[in-house]
């Protein structure tokens, strides 16, 4: 078993080896770069992306973040490309296709097709003067000097080229379409922008069991409503229904330490006025913040002195995106 000093310097010659590699790419981001995005964005059909061995990964995982951020992408696998699924290109696609050396011989079958097509070929390549990149409308070299491979061999460095050209590509179309954090968000419902973006206050508390006295019920009322609605709190209505204060979990506490008869108390005795609020539109997101600057863990739903409910920091949490 070799050493850990060994297994260290090894792993820190790859990270370096292709750290290196792709800050040399900035070298290749020219005007057919510049070319291929506005090609992209004024397409009115897709992207299709395709690729071979391990190409034909990166090629996925690009077609991932071009879906993501606007931009309609298709993986097609090369050689199944040519084996029927050429299908999958329509007439306005722009096809991408992804390769280190671009003499693959599926590339080379593969590529006279799409120009049969009429299609206007990318081509993300490590070999400036291959098959592939001289059938090219635009090139964009993914070139490196050595693979991190101790043999030069495995697809290391190029790949992790080929994914970082691609992300380059994806941002820059999405800057090129102004596409906005709220834009991401239609493509992300689950994720933890989507809900920050679309979240209100609305969506998380529960307006069938909100919590709620009457500024004259008793004490034993009081911790009753609290105990069995499980928020820490309380909203308190006044005789028209239209919110007067909230007791908290710390309220009767405080109240225990100070009184010492508790027959006469009401909730109007104990209860805070004015407590802090916030409307059922507002997005979710505001009232995590609210929370956080007045350490509080809930606030009172309303609007216009009308309760709705009490929506708690664990309604957040549960939601995944505090």
């Amino acid at each position: 078993m070799k050493n850990s000093k060994r297994i260290i310097k090894i792993a820190k010659e790859v990270v370096e080896n292709e750290a290196n590699s792709v800050k040399r790419l900035s070298h290749f981001i020219n005007e057919d770069f510049v070319a291929a995005v506005n090609e992209i964005k004024s397409s009115k059909g897709r992207v299709i992306i395709t690729g071979i061995g391990k190409s034909a990964i990166i090629s996925q995982k690009i077609v991932a973040t071009f879906n993501s951020t606007g931009t309609p992408a298709i993986f097609m696998h090369a050689a199944d490309a040519i084996h029927g699924d050429l299908g999958i290109v329509r007439q306005n696609d722009v096809v991408i296709c992804i390769s280190k050396s671009g003499n693959t011989s599926e590339i080379k079958v593969l590529v006279p097709f799409i120009k049969k097509f009429g299609n206007k070929l990318i081509s993300i390549v490590g070999n400036n003067e291959s098959f592939l990149a001289e059938q090219s409308d635009f090139i964009i070299l993914t070139t490196v000097e050595k693979e991190a491979c101790p043999n030069n061999l495995a697809p290391t460095s190029s790949t992790t080229a080929q994914m970082v050209i691609g992300d380059a590509l994806a941002v820059s179309l999405l800057d090129a379409r102004n596409f906005s954090d709220k834009d991401f968000a239609k493509y992300h419902p689950g994720g933890t922008l989507g809900k920050r973006l679309y979240l209100r206050v609305k969506d998380l508390y529960n307006t069938k069991d909100a919590p709620k006295v009457k500024a004259d019920d008793k004490l034993r009322d009081v911790i009753i409503e609290i105990s069995e609605k499980r928020l820490g709190a309380t909203a308190v209505l006044d005789k028209n229904n239209k919110l007067a204060g909230i007791i908290t979990d710390g309220d009767l506490r405080r109240m225990l330490v100070k009184t010492n008869s508790l027959d006469d108390i009401k909730a109007k005795d104990i209860m805070s006025e004015n407590p802090k609020t916030i409307k059922p539109d507002v997005f979710a997101v505001n009232a995590f913040e609210m929370m956080r600057k007045n350490n509080i863990t809930a606030l009172i739903v309303s609007e216009n002195k009308d309760y709705y409910g009490i929506i708690h920091i664990h309604d957040m949490l549960k939601e995944g995106f505090v």
